[in-house]
């Protein structure tokens, strides 16, 4: 065919019609023809794989019979107390009794409980729990003691009794001496909503701390060296007891000139211990001289310094007790810088058992005071008041120290 020249093209058209397309009219068509063929390409069918999955999909699963792994098998779903009383067929009041450590529960319900709990990972929620019995769940705990070490396990002691009922330690260093004093607890109190506090000696001998806690519904327990209150507001240790046990074993050992370190004298503590020591030693004929008691203030600087000040005394003192064992170990420092060998020319003892006490060289003598279970009994006893449950709340808590002989004390020298 000639160019320019006419040519047949076959074109469906609606209505079966054929129509004769010349060159110009394909110029046209062919374009359109084109897209539209390329638009079908596109409509893939789809692949067997997922042709298969889409079957799979809307076939109903299969119902399997739950075994015993799938029975106890822990979910995400966080539980709530309401859950642990119904797997546990008792009130929800029960459940919180056991999380509590109610005594009001017996044995094999405690136990059934405390099981569940411990497989579905259920943990009170502090807000939830705070609201429904309304409380706080804190613990507050104000001290003023230049001890740290006394102060550490005291805190270590309440922690462990407290966090096993779900109670936190809000700890408050203060200044008893501040006018400010009595509004500043007053005011903790209030802004941390606590539900009771440990009071710490010194603050514990201030009877108008006490007032005011009464005063504004807050329990209290105060650990202490006298009974300044009522039994169950107290945890009280024996000092002037433990003092008299020291001044027996001076006596037995055979010392005459003996000194005492005694620590502030405002300190009921102090009062109490060189009470118990001058008795002990008068009863066994011997005298606390005025010149062999110096005042420090329970630290191993006030230590060094009254130990300096009591050796250089014409006699000198063959042995010293001192108000604790930070206080023994500046002794020790003042002995060794002039010379004095322990226990060969100087007895020494300190007060407390603290870490310190062992490590010393030589070991130190000591009266032991369970620190750490007194801060342990003071939450006890709290948090028996707290919940109105039957405890040690009521019952008068007294510690009794006792002396731990290591190294450094002995015979006096001829």
């Amino acid at each position: 065919m000639s160019p320019g020249q006419g040519f047949c093209y076959r074109y469906c058209v609606p209505a079966g019609a054929q129509v004769i397309l010349t060159r110009p009219d394909l110029q046209q068509v062919i374009p359109l023809m084109v897209k539209k063929s390329a638009k079908k390409a596109t409509r893939q069918p789809a692949p067997p794989a997922a042709a298969a999955r889409a079957a799979a999909d809307s076939k109903p699963a299969p119902v399997h019979a739950p075994g015993p792994a799938t029975m106890h098998r822990p979910s995400d779903k966080k539980h709530t107390i309401n859950d642990i009383a119904r797997l546990a067929n008792v009130s929800k009041k029960t459940v919180s009794r056991v999380i509590n450590e109610s005594p009001f529960v017996r044995e094999e319900t405690r136990t059934r409980i405390a099981e569940i709990i411990r497989s579905t990972g259920f943990t009170p929620d502090p807000q939830a729990r705070g609201l429904a019995f309304r409380r706080s769940y804190l613990i507050g705990l104000v001290y003023d003691n230049p001890n740290a070490p006394y102060v550490i396990n005291v805190q270590e002691g309440a922690l462990g009794a407290l966090r096993r009922v779900g109670y936190e330690l809000v700890v408050h260093p203060c200044d008893r001496n501040s006018p400010e004093f009595l509004s500043d607890i007053r005011q903790l109190v209030r802004r941390q909503k606590l539900d009771g506090m440990l009071i710490l000696p010194p603050v514990s001998e201030n009877n108008t701390l006490a007032d005011a806690l009464r005063e504004i519904g807050c329990p209290y327990i105060r650990i202490i060296s006298a009974a300044l209150d009522e039994p169950q507001n107290l945890v009280q240790s024996m000092d002037r007891q433990s003092a008299a046990e020291v001044a027996e074993h001076l006596a037995k050992l055979g010392h005459t000139r003996i000194a005492m370190i005694l620590g502030p004298t405002n300190y009921r503590s102090s009062q109490e211990r060189l009470a118990g020591f001058s008795n002990a030693l008068a009863d066994r004929g011997l005298t606390l001289s005025p010149d062999y008691i110096a005042e420090g203030s329970y630290t191993f600087e006030s230590g060094a310094a009254c130990a300096e000040m009591l050796l250089s005394r014409t006699p000198r003192p063959t042995a010293i007790f001192a108000g604790n064992d930070e206080t023994a170990a500046g002794v020790y420092r003042t002995a060794y810088l002039r010379g004095l060998r322990i226990p060969h020319d100087l007895t020494v003892i300190g007060f407390d058992d603290s870490p310190l006490a062992s490590r010393l060289c030589p070991s130190l003598t000591t009266m032991r005071q369970p620190i750490r279970d007194m801060g342990r009994l003071a939450a006890e006893k709290l948090i028996a008041k707290i919940s109105r449950t039957e405890g040690p709340s009521a019952a008068a808590t007294t510690v009794f120290p006792h002396l731990v002989v290591r190294e450094s004390s002995g015979r006096p020298a001829n």
